[in-house]
């Protein structure tokens, strides 16, 4: 154990010893002023008259929103939104900020998988998924009206797992 300790002594002087040696102070040279340059005497130039400014041109009215958004996706027998469908709900967001004052009607839908009654709730749980991600957005929730219509407005067939894809769904409409 003395020996150990004498060892790391020893590793431990030697390694400030050279880590002093390697700090020396450095010199510093002066340096020297620097030559003036003359410079040479200014060209006069002619200007010609300036060109009449251009009269402005009026800005474009801007684009009326467009409130209509399909295509917002769900896990299957579940209210969880897909990642696919943020890009979606974020340009909702920026299309609903424009117009603030706007109602809109949220309608859920669902595949024809499961009970008439659980497709109606699930419909409903799903158009709240999307007004909850609205809200917090900070959108006025009192903007949006909720509506689930479970399995009885389908896109396409029910027949095939992909059409079952597509009628999982909520669908942003204005309320005229």
């Amino acid at each position: 154990m003395k020996i150990t300790k004498t060892i790391s002594l020893l590793a431990v002087i030697g390694l400030l010893s050279i880590s002093m040696y390697s700090c020396k102070t450095k010199k510093v040279v002066a340096k020297p002023n620097p030559v003036p340059v003359e410079k040479p005497a200014p060209v006069e130039e002619t200007k010609p008259a300036p060109a009449p400014a251009p009269e402005p041109e009026k800005p474009a009215p801007a684009p009326e929103p467009d409130f209509n958004f399909k295509n917002i996706q769900f896990e299957f027998n579940s209210d969880v939104l897909k990642t696919a469908s943020f890009p979606i709900l974020d340009k909702a967001v920026t299309e609903i900020k424009k117009d603030p004052t706007a109602k809109f009607i949220l309608n859920g839908h669902s595949s024809a998988e499961g009970t008439p009654a659980r497709n109606m709730s699930l419909s409903v749980d799903r158009a709240n998924a999307v007004k909850s991600y609205l809200v917090n957005a900070g959108l006025n929730a009192s903007n949006f009206t909720v509506k689930g219509f479970g399995e009885s407005q389908p896109v396409t067939s029910n027949a095939t797992e992909a059409g079952r894809i597509l009628n999982r769904r909520v669908e942003i409409k204005a309320d005229n």
